[in-house]
């Protein structure tokens, strides 16, 4: 029998921009990420008439969503998490405020953002170049998408 994580680990759950999460890395092939993870509790795949056809591992219980685009081969190329410990440049980020996130941002060189206000009351915070969607409600931050870096020509950039 598996045992979860221990989410006490502040690596495993370190989002690295452009490079993944933890043990986690983008380009990382399906069976790679299986050996690591285990068994996804759910698998979604992508609709139709979706603009990208990919693969939707749902992680639940540790909080994790992880995308597979069939145009890369099926390797994972974006993380979405709502995990309490996400950590983004060694600080814990989940339930902080948008200011405290661009603060955060800007101390690490990273000034150009984008702040969209959703329909249903959420905001988005969105760093375009770091390829990293964060979402707040109330002015806290509830989950994290980012994704392997993309340059100006819009050719995947994997990590080494």
């Amino acid at each position: 029998m598996q045992t979860p994580a221990q989410s006490s680990s502040t690596d495993e759950n370190e989002i690295t921009l452009g490079i993944g999460m933890g043990p986690l890395k983008f380009g990382a092939s399906m069976d790679e990420v299986r050996a690591l993870m285990g068994e996804p509790e759910e698998i979604e795949e992508s609709e139709d008439d979706d603009e990208f056809e990919h693969q939707a591992w749902n992680y639940l219980e540790e909080g994790y969503s992880l995308y597979f685009d069939r145009e890369d081969d099926y390797r994972l190329s974006c993380i979405e998490t709502d995990h309490p410990g996400i950590r983004l440049y060694g600080e814990a980020i989940h339930g902080k405020s948008p200011e405290e996130i661009q603060a955060l941002m800007k101390r690490h060189g990273h000034e150009q953002s984008e702040v969209e206000k959703m329909d249903t009351g959420e905001m988005r915070l969105s760093y375009e170049k770091e390829m990293i969607d964060l979402y707040f409600d109330e002015e806290q931050l509830q989950f994290v998408n980012f994704g392997v870096f993309i340059n100006d020509d819009l050719e995947v950039q994997w990590p080494a």
